[in-house]
């Protein structure tokens, strides 16, 4: 049942998007929709280290059918790259050649700090924890995804034609 904090999702066509944190151990997963701009963490899935287990990729872009993927970019605070990110960079090449769709990059510095904020302010308000509440990487991811929807609205604002199946990583 959706509740105000995770509202029901349903898997369209198009103007989905799927959005990874990406770790070594654990891959959040989120889902965003490009007409209404909202964004919904999935699940998290394992990894070993930083190895996904493709057999649940495959599941979820076949429910999904997205338009686009987008991977959490994880910048050092200047800027520049870090072994994570090079590791991240991989993973988002290999997500485009096994699926042969858009992939974006997006930087997600802080995005993991924020999802913990937001899992503190949940706990702060006395909600108790739900049982099939998303982890914090799967929060994160759904931040990238915000990112990502937030980007696309401002720059369609200024007049750029956006597209959300054009890749730009």
């Amino acid at each position: 049942m959706p509740s105000p904090d995770m509202p029901e999702v349903t898997p369209c066509s198009q103007q989905v998007v799927l959005g990874f944190d990406f770790g070594s151990r654990r891959i959040g997963v989120a889902v965003g929709q490009g007409l209404t701009g909202r964004a919904t963490p999935l699940r998290v899935l394992p990894a070993r280290d930083g190895i996904a287990d493709w057999a649940q990729f495959d599941r979820l872009i076949a429910e999904w059918q997205p338009g686009s993927l987008l991977v959490g970019e994880p910048l050092n605070m200047d800027g520049s790259a870090s072994e994570m990110t090079l590791r991240a960079r991989k993973f988002a090449n290999r997500l485009r050649e096994r699926y042969r769709l858009p992939v974006h990059l997006v930087d997600e510095r802080l995005s993991s700090f924020e999802a913990r904020g937001r899992q503190l302010e949940r706990r702060r308000q006395q909600r108790p924890p739900r049982s099939n509440e998303p982890g914090i990487d799967a929060q994160a991811a759904c931040l990238i995804v915000e990112t990502f929807l937030h980007e696309a609205s401002m720059a369609r604002r200024q007049g750029a034609d956006i597209n959300l199946e054009q890749s730009n990583g």
